[in-house]
């Protein structure tokens, strides 16, 4: 193996940067802000969409696909909307290239210019609405459940791996229903299932919360979303779900027949997650030799690495570990067993760690004799001798599920750790710069005090929490009446 890697204490976005690319996840593309996903990396964003996908199913939405290119004119029938994006977007004038007179490859077309300029998709609810009119036309229509997996360009100046890319994978659900209740229903329910999956799977500790009216996506009434705490103390939004009310519906003319005879206008959501969920998981738990994956979403959750010197010795190895992957493939567990000759044990350890294998089994020749193996933990870096009995299976189950659990209580705990609350603004400024975290802190309600601490401190409001107690108190820096306290965070 090369060299460790950079400390986080010493330099984290170094630390995290490294650590991407050593561990095979992704690298950056000869395409500006752009990036290449690897096999590694990508069978674990694999793992999160198919169950997310199962989880969207499960709650009765259908999967479809919709263009990437969307008219121009489009986007100018929301206003909120297009502002909201207008400076992110990649923007299709010509469709032919021809052969650059001087000889030098090819130019555009002059002649070959769009009588509308198409933009690279940044998100879908233009193209989509403007599809829903056709499909819409009676309350029997409704609910219309609808997600799309797809890439989307949002073009950015600077670029980081999984966090903020000119183009970047997700999912966005689109639905329309026959009424404001069960829009908003459908919006918390989204929300919801977000913030399960983030705990059950991702093992990271969500914040459940609605957006200020700053902050709110560009079109939506209201926009809630769950916040999660990197070990560097800064907040990173993990997804998004949107009430859209009527917005869109309005802008493309998508009206239903109601059960009483009359026309209305359908009431719309969104919601999404991204590959910035790789990104989430990565700072949320690695540590200084590499990453540190739950179990449920490691690509390979156990491996077998054999320790040996001569030929016969591997082959009862193998015998043995042959045994060890059936009885744990038909437990549903995935299972590899290393056995290249091209590099030592001890190397092979050190690149497991660096790639985060939750389980790694070491088995030599004197582990058969005394029929024990050598069990290690990546989470805790600790190590045991195990029994190679008929129980070794329903172990290795039972410690998956304790390593899945114990990654989740660290980062909670982690969590609670850094949400301090203050009343005063010496006491923010200090909290923010000595421990950074989550602040609860009492704000006035108004966008002028929320871009005013913005801009002094790049803090932002990361979220209203659902579970917020009402509590009057005094603006932190107005010192005017409040309500009840807001998150804030400096964020990814």
């Amino acid at each position: 193996m090369s060299k460790g890697l950079p400390k986080r204490s010493e330099d984290y976005s170094l630390w995290y940067n490294e650590l991407v690319k050593r561990a095979d996840l992704a690298e950056n593309s000869a395409v500006r802000g752009c990036m290449v996903i690897k096999p590694y990396g990508f069978s674990i964003w694999e793992k999160m969409q198919a169950e997310l996908d199962r989880m969207f199913k499960k709650t009765g939405h259908s999967n479809a696909y919709f263009p990437l290119f969307i008219p121009k004119s489009y986007l100018s029938r929301e206003a909120s909307h297009v502002e909201g994006f207008a400076k992110e977007c990649a923007v299709v004038t010509h469709y032919r290239l021809k052969a650059d007179p001087s000889g030098k490859g090819v130019i555009v077309d002059p002649e070959a210019a769009l009588e509308e300029e198409l933009i690279v998709r940044p998100t879908s609810e233009t193209v989509i609405w403007s599809t829903y009119k056709n499909w819409i036309q009676s309350y029997r229509d409704l609910p219309l459940l609808i997600n799309q997996w797809a890439n989307v360009v949002r073009w950015e100046m600077r670029t980081r791996l999984f966090l903020r890319t000119s183009e970047f994978l997700w999912q966005e659900g689109h639905t329309a229903h026959e009424t404001k209740k069960e829009a908003e229903e459908e919006t918390i329910r989204m929300m919801n299932v977000y913030a399960t999956f983030a705990e059950n799977f991702m093992a990271l500790p969500v914040i459940k919360g609605k957006k200020s009216e700053s902050e709110k996506f560009a079109g939506a009434e209201s926009t809630y979303c769950i916040e999660a705490m990197m070990q560097d103390g800064k907040a990173l939004q993990a997804g998004t779900s949107h009430f859209l009310g009527q917005n869109f519906a309005k802008a493309f003319d998508v009206k239903f027949a109601t059960r009483e005879g009359g026309l209305e206008y359908v009431w719309g959501t969104s919601w999404g997650v991204s590959t910035r969920l790789m990104g989430a998981l990565i700072m949320a738990h690695s540590d200084d030799q590499g990453l540190v994956l739950p179990p449920k979403l490691a690509p390979i959750q156990v491996v077998i690495i054999p320790i040996f010197k001569r030929e016969d010795e591997l082959e009862a190895i193998r015998a043995k570990a042959n045994e060890i992957m059936e009885s744990l493939e038909d437990l549903g567990i995935s299972v590899k067993f290393d056995d290249r000759d091209t590099h030592k044990p001890g190397w092979k350890f050190a690149e497991y760690e660096l790639k985060g294998v939750p389980l790694r089994l070491g088995i030599g020749p004197r582990d058969l004799a005394n029929n024990t193996v050598e069990m290690a933990r990546r989470d805790t870096l600790s190590k045991s001798v195990v029994d190679l009995d008929e129980h070794l299976a329903a172990t290795i189950k039972e410690t998956l599920a304790d390593i899945q659990e114990s990654i989740y209580r660290k980062a909670s705990a982690f969590t609670q750790e850094k949400t301090t609350t203050v009343d005063t603004w010496e006491d923010f400024v200090e909290v923010l710069e000595q421990k950074g975290g989550f602040i609860a802190a009492h704000w006035d309600g108004t966008a002028e005090t929320e871009e005013r601490i913005k801009e002094q401190t790049k803090a932002t409001i990361r979220c209203i929490p659902l579970d917020q107690q009402a509590e009057e108190g005094s603006c932190i820096l107005t010192g005017k009446p409040s309500v009840g306290r807001v998150l804030f965070a400096r964020a990814y």
